[in-house]
């Protein structure tokens, strides 16, 4: 098997786009929705706040390390390909998984439209990032 180098920059820029992309979409676009369906409060304010935005970013990190192994051994170069291969990537690995998650903990449709386009919008960001940057 060939280990590939990826580049740490790359990796962290697209971390952090993803981050930006969930603080954008759950704290702004879709915050009253989405708190609503979780049963949060619109009121309410979250103690320590400071660590679910944490271990989000650590969580994007892994995202996007292991999407950049995966857009070298596509061979993705262009930003083009890297959101093809970030859309390939939700539709087999993340969507499944929760579309399956959401249907046994009951939770309304909405909620999994809210979570899952997220996750699409940050893969393909990711990839798109990862490959126009040629990660090596």
């Amino acid at each position: 098997m060939q280990i590939f180098h990826v580049s740490p920059l790359a990796v962290l820029v697209s971390a952090f786009a993803q981050w930006l992309l969930g603080a954008l979409w759950y704290g702004y676009v879709f915050r009253a929705r989405w708190k609503a369906l979780v049963g949060i409060p619109e009121g309410e304010k979250a103690k320590n706040a400071w660590f679910p935005m944490v271990v989000s970013f650590i969580a994007n990190l892994v995202v996007s390390l292991i999407l950049a192994h995966l857009i070298q051994w596509s061979g993705a170069v262009s930003m083009q390909h890297g959101l093809y291969v970030g859309a390939i990537c939700w539709a087999g690995f993340v969507a499944p998984v929760m579309i399956t998650q959401s249907i046994f903990e009951r939770r309304p449709v909405k909620l999994f439209a809210i979570n899952a386009a997220y996750w699409l919008m940050a893969m393909m960001i990711g990839g798109g990032i990862l490959a126009n940057l040629n990660v090596s």
